[in-house]
């Protein structure tokens, strides 16, 4: 088995980077398959493989009866605690030994007689096959597949009749597929399929049973659309559509290339969908669900753990491995601790991939001994060789802290991955859970990204990739244009792009320009009457409608007037119209000469445009948001009043509670609703805004009214005007204080409110402001910067 493995593995996953021999200079891409391999071996190789050998037969006892001399060297993989499943996998064993067996003599023989272990294709030059086998679904690794024999013969036209029927039946196996998967992962339409009938989608089941429910005019729309696609288009041999192409160009392309990879694409996916779709519909047809029925294996070993953390929509709990067959729980809570572990390890080294990529690095030194500065370390794999002996055993000590700081045996907190940090737990059951499950999530994914990067970044010498070595992408052609904007550069992760064809290009963004302008009013439109309410007066006096009696949202449509439908559509016609938008026009690229967008400075241009295509890029997600919130609920920014068991209801009338935005809390400290702990924030939000407001004041004061006159002590002869501003007036201030300052509370409660949110609101604003400040003065030496270095400022 590990003989045949290593005759069809290169063939197919190619060859490992690198060198087998480094002393040797001999690289594994040097190494040919099969017999001729051997004359590659270095001798140290093959004393490695001896002794890999002599260890396998005497690291264990093989005497007869003996557990080895079964072949039971203890490898888990292949034994198994359970006897009925330690039967089965010796069997599979057994099995695939017996056909390696054969497999590897019959490699060997067609080796040493023809040098290949799989015969040499080129040989075949009279071959029927040679005339399809640059056809369309001629894929790696199989190449031309056609075990059936229905291409023996050699006829061209037989095969392009099957070809056609092939990308019908596939396309028509890819929509019933999805149609099939779709409603289970996110659910059905809302609203009525056919409204005379009475009947809604949320009423038809999934799969064979759905048949049941198509209206007789379900079927008559079925059957024209069948017959459209049938003769819309000439279809007789030879003819584009008879190819499969009806001019989607999602589909094809004007390039050769591109179209040859898209058409391949489409035909594998629809071979793996006849398939799909035919066993969906034999399970369906036997059980009633093309799923299978869950409920029927009460007895499954899964049953364990599917209650466990980790088993997350859509595809609940997954284990394709079979790690979990045996029904174990102890080896299952082994493999979760691990699993927290790695995934907490794999989580912090990604972000330290991602975050200097993003951020930059900190400022200052890692290392004042060393001279080593945080900016002087590469990052990535290369980052190893910078960090000091110190540093090792700080990351050591901190590993060591980890695992010894609390009891990690079978059954305590630790080993489930709790160590007493509430950002990951919580007092609530329900929270926690949900924090755990979604850094399970979270933990998984890191470690596939962080494999991914420690092999680029081992192979590029970067995590990313060297874009400088792409010069002949055609990205190359749109990564100046606008929109491309950090963190990202340019995004394009659809592909539209990828042919870089710039009359595409020019067209799309034309349309994006015209999209995001008409969400961005459309935004504005759902907001602004929320914030600042209506115009006063009417809308259509001639209809005696008034501005407020225009609804929010969508329901506003039904009240437009005939006359506003008309202006509507008038302005629409005129910005169509009204200038030339051809290719290569400034309408073109949405340039329609209001000096609000644009500007004679080109910089300043590029700015607003650039910011133009940002904001219009929110504003289409966030109108297609309000739009579905809208049609569901009524309203595009949900009912407040319906959460009625909501825990924010606890909080709404607390001071500090302020229009426009009301209570908000985007970061869910009071969603568990305990006023224990909203009060003890407030507490400390009041205590540090009122400390920010006096530093703040302490800052600009100064700056901007001068110094007090006279003695700040006149025992320690200090003067106000020997005080410096920012932080270097720290080691100036002696000691004193005092509280209880009237002006801020009142007799009058409402007064007092009044006041009291007002410290509030200028105590959060001054909190931000001072730690502003403070960094800027760390940095620089002055809370303002220092004008003097501003010397290209325009606006001097």
């Amino acid at each position: 088995m590990l003989a045949t493995m290593g005759y069809i593995t290169p063939e197919i996953t190619g060859k490992f980077p690198g060198y087998l021999s480094p002393s040797a200079g001999l690289k594994f891409a040097d190494v040919p398959n099969g017999l001729a391999a051997i004359s590659k071996v270095p001798a140290a190789g093959w004393g490695q493989i001896l002794a890999y050998m002599a260890f396998c037969e005497v690291s264990q006892e093989q005497t007869p009866g003996s557990a080895a001399y079964a072949g039971d060297f203890g490898f888990k993989v292949l034994t198994s605690s359970d006897p009925a499943e330690k039967t089965k996998k010796l069997n599979a064993e057994i099995a695939n030994g017996r056909l390696a067996m054969m497999a590897i003599i019959g490699m060997f023989f067609q080796d040493g007689l023809t040098g290949s272990a799989w015969g040499d294709w080129a040989n075949y030059t009279a071959s029927p096959l040679r005339a399809f086998e640059n056809e369309l679904g001629v894929q790696a690794p199989v190449g031309f597949w056609d075990p059936a024999g229905f291409t023996a013969d050699g006829s061209v036209e037989d095969f392009k009749r099957r070809r056609a029927t092939e990308i019908k039946h596939g396309r028509i196996s890819m929509l019933a597929t999805m149609g099939y998967i779709t409603p289970e992962i996110t659910g059905k339409f809302p609203g009525y399929l056919s409204p005379s009938a009475g009947l809604k989608f949320a009423d038809v089941p999934n799969g064979l049973a759905a048949i049941s429910k198509v209206p007789a005019a379900g079927w008559g729309q079925i059957l024209a659309y069948m017959a459209f696609c049938e003769v819309s288009q000439e279809q007789t041999p030879g003819s584009a559509a008879y190819a499969g192409d009806f001019g989607f160009k999602v589909l094809t392309s004007s390039d050769p290339a591109e179209k040859t990879k898209k058409l391949n694409a489409e035909i594998a996916n629809g071979r793996l969908a006849m398939m799909a779709i035919i066993g969906m519909f034999f399970q369906d047809g036997l059980t009633g669900s093309a799923w299978g029925d869950w409920a029927n294996y009460t007895a499954s070993p899964l049953r364990a753990f599917e209650n466990e953390l980790g088993v997350q929509a859509p595809v609940g709990f997954w284990d394709p491995a079979g790690f979990t067959a045996d029904g174990s729980v102890e080896d299952f809570k082994r493999r979760r601790a691990t699993e927290i572990k790695h995934g907490r390890i794999s989580m912090l080294a990604t972000m330290g991939y991602i975050t200097p990529e993003i951020t930059g690095k900190f400022p200052g030194y890692l290392s004042p001994s060393a001279g080593l500065k945080s900016a002087d370390v590469p990052n990535g794999l290369a980052a190893i060789s910078k960090v000091p002996a110190a540093g090792w055993g700080q990351i050591l000590a901190y590993m060591a802290f980890c695992e010894v700081s609390q009891e990690q045996t079978p059954g305590s907190a630790a080993y489930a991955g709790d160590f007493g940090f509430k950002v990951l737990t919580s007092s609530d059951p329900a929270e926690k859970t949900k924090k755990l499950n979604a850094e399970i999530a979270n933990g998984r994914l890191a470690m596939m990204a962080i494999i991914g990067m420690f092999f680029q970044d081992g192979l590029t010498g970067s995590a990313w990739g060297d874009w400088a070595n792409y010069t002949a992408s055609p990205l190359r052609a749109f990564e100046n244009e606008m929109g491309a904007q950090p963190p990202f550069g340019f995004w394009d992760p659809v592909g539209f792009t990828a042919d870089g064809d710039v009359d595409a290009y020019k067209r799309r963004r034309q349309t994006e320009i015209k999209h995001g302008r008409i969400a961005m009013l459309a935004t504005m439109g759902y907001m602004t009457p929320e914030i600042t309410g209506k115009w006063p007066g009417f809308l259509s006096p001639s209809a005696g409608l008034k501005f407020e009696d225009v609804p929010n949202g969508l329901a506003a449509i039904s009240k437009v007037p005939v006359e506003g439908w008309a202006q509507i559509l008038g302005w629409m016609a005129f910005c169509e119209t009204s200038k030339s938008q051809a290719p290569g026009t400034p309408g073109a690229v949405g340039d329609f000469g209001w000096k609000l967008i644009t500007s004679d400075d080109p910089v300043v241009k590029e700015r607003k445009l650039a910011s133009e295509l940002a904001n219009g890029r929110l504003a289409m997600v966030a109108i297609m948001g309000m739009f579905f919130q809208d049609g569901l609920t009524g309203s595009a920014f949900g009912d407040f009043a319906i959460k009625q068991g909501s825990a924010w209801l606890a909080f709404e009338n607390e001071l500090g509670v302020q229009a426009p935005v009301g209570f908000w809390d985007p970061a869910g400290f009071t969603a568990d609703g305990s006023v224990e702990n909203f009060k003890r924030r407030r507490q400390t939000e009041l205590k540090h805004g009122r400390i920010s407001m006096l530093a703040t004041m302490g800052y600009i004061t100064p700056e901007i009214t001068g110094k007090f006159p006279g003695y700040l002590s006149p025992s320690a002869g200090l003067k106000f005007a020997d005080v410096p501003n920012g932080l270097a007036a720290i080691s100036k201030v002696p000691a004193a204080g005092d509280f209880g300052f009237k002006v801020l509370t009142s007799s009058d409660p409402a007064e007092k409110t009044k006041k009291l949110s007002a410290e509030l609101a200028n105590g959060r604003l001054a909190m931000m402001a001072i730690i502003g400040m403070f960094f800027q003065d760390g940095l620089t030496g002055s809370a303002w910067g220092d004008w003097a270095n501003y010397t290209a400022s325009p606006l001097r």
